[in-house]
């Protein structure tokens, strides 16, 4: 298992699932939302997950970052086995390995700009100064530094986004990833944000972005299409 991590790693191989399945059991009903899922992400790829309602798109995304665990198979994120870890590890993992951008920002009401982009920096026990530089230079990288002292009612849905992304990137994450990143915006300010994500990409991120809106998805570089909790087509598209 660790020489597979190490070859996985060396490959520039981010995300690695093999076999991947979870299972509910409801009432006397057994639900397979994700049913042998196989894919493999390379560092630097832009890649979107798209899939109809019940498609089990969002579970994989539950389960690539480590929200929650599958019922069998495995999974590599960066050569780290996930099966194989504690919840400590776990923990790490998603603060360290995974930048999130969710579609309702999640961001602290009370808190300013930087300070919600300080957050996960002070979980990774980082000196206050050297938060604060990282989470400015965050803010700066989506264009938000002169708002860095406001607090999320004094931002517009698109500014809040941009507050989300830099709290995603302040860790240098292995993998940004995007639940439904427009899903709360209106469409012009919901492609601002993927230009964004475009330009992040050209600088060398890993994004994957989980979506079930075909336009959103195109502006990937790849598209998984997922149905029925399996990998119906996967296509490079740019």
């Amino acid at each position: 298992m660790v020489a597979k991590g190490e070859e996985l790693r060396r490959q520039g191989i981010v995300i690695r699932t093999f076999d991947l399945k979870k299972t509910y059991i409801m009432g006397d009903q057994e639900i397979n939302a994700v049913n042998g899922v196989d894919i493999e992400i390379k560092r630097g790829e832009y890649v979107a997950i798209m899939g109809p309602s019940g498609s089990g798109k969002s579970t994989l995304m539950n389960l690539i970052g480590c929200l929650d665990t599958a019922s069998s198979g495995q999974y590599f994120i960066n050569g780290w086995p996930v099966q194989n870890l504690t919840d400590d590890e776990l923990a790490r993992i998603r603060n360290k390995e995974i930048g999130f951008v969710f579609q309702t920002f999640n961001l602290l009401p009370r808190a300013t700009a930087l300070h919600n982009v300080e957050l996960p920096l002070v979980y990774g026990g980082i000196s206050p100064e050297q938060r604060i530089e990282r989470a400015r230079g965050a803010l700066r990288s989506v264009d938000l530094e002169p708002r860095m002292y406001h607090k999320p009612s004094e931002l517009s849905g698109g500014q809040r986004q941009r507050v989300a992304i830099a709290r995603a990137l302040v860790n240098n994450p292995s993998i940004l990833l995007a639940d439904e990143p427009t899903g709360a915006l209106d469409t012009a300010t919901g492609n601002e944000i993927m230009g964004l994500f475009e330009r992040l990409y050209q600088q060398g991120n890993t994004i994957v972005l989980v979506t079930h809106e075909h336009d959103i998805a195109m502006h990937a570089h790849r598209v998984i299409h997922i149905r029925d909790g399996k990998v119906e087509r996967d296509e490079k598209i740019k």
